[in-house]
């Protein structure tokens, strides 16, 4: 449906271009985007406010690994195969149905591999973040469902961002990592930008993973110092 809505909108738009989207790049945004909702995990499950809130997560706290490193560790695995399991089969049905576009630039393909992997890395420093509020509030279900509202409509997964006004956009791309889920991957596969502007969007994916890995020690650290595990 997304698929035939977005084409629907470029149909309507003289010369079939929808804010620099050709319909073979419309159609191929859908489908890999579909298969990045499964690989970034950006609705991962609430594992770690389960173990905080059950007091489970004394078991990973006593590892000698930072608990954020395991995890991130696990995450990184599951998207390995995720990427087998669910990226390549939307993409393979989609191109049964749909002319795809087929990138023309050799480097799109490991800048692709690199912008998947920082993704990734951006989504599960995000989802960390909101679970480890359980530490404080417990009952982390508040926090959860403004992340996925707010993932599922400013990360790219829903339309592409270029949809709305520019300094919407800017604002998102310069002041939350929202854009680097889903938006930066897919626009880096399907070539919207010049080799050049597509480097610098996976330049500012790392920088945000840097910083939402920091961001996600720093509260980790904090949430050790009070946390309390059935009253001891």
């Amino acid at each position: 449906m997304r698929c035939f809505v977005l084409l629907a909108v470029a149909g309507g738009v003289t010369g079939g271009m929808a804010a620099g989207y050709s319909r073979a790049r419309l159609v191929t945004y859908v489908w890999i985007g579909q298969g990045l909702l499964g690989t970034v995990n950006i609705w991962g499950g609430p594992e770690l406010a389960d173990r905080i809130r059950t007091g489970d997560v004394v078991a990973d706290l006593l590892r000698p690994v930072d608990p954020v490193w395991q995890y991130l560790a696990a995450d990184l695995g599951r998207g390995a195969f995720a990427v087998l399991s669910r990226l390549l089969v939307p993409v393979v049905v989609g191109a049964i149905a749909f002319d795809l576009y087929t990138p023309a630039r050799v480097a799109t393909y490991p800048l692709f591999a690199l912008s998947l992997l920082l993704a990734v890395v951006v989504s599960f420093a995000c989802r960390h973040l909101v679970n480890a509020s359980a530490y404080w509030l417990l009952d982390a279900r508040g926090p959860q469902m403004g992340w996925v509202a707010a993932s599922s409509a400013l990360s790219g997964m829903a339309f592409p961002l270029a949809f709305l006004p520019a300094p919407v956009v800017a604002g998102l791309y310069l002041a939350t990592p929202l854009p680097y889920l889903i938006q930066v991957p897919s626009d880096v596969l399907v070539e919207r930008y010049p080799l050049s502007t597509t480097a610098m969007m996976v330049a500012g994916q790392a920088v945000w993973a840097a910083v939402m890995l920091g961001v996600a020690r720093l509260v980790q650290r904090r949430a050790e110092r009070r946390v309390v595990i059935q009253g001891g």
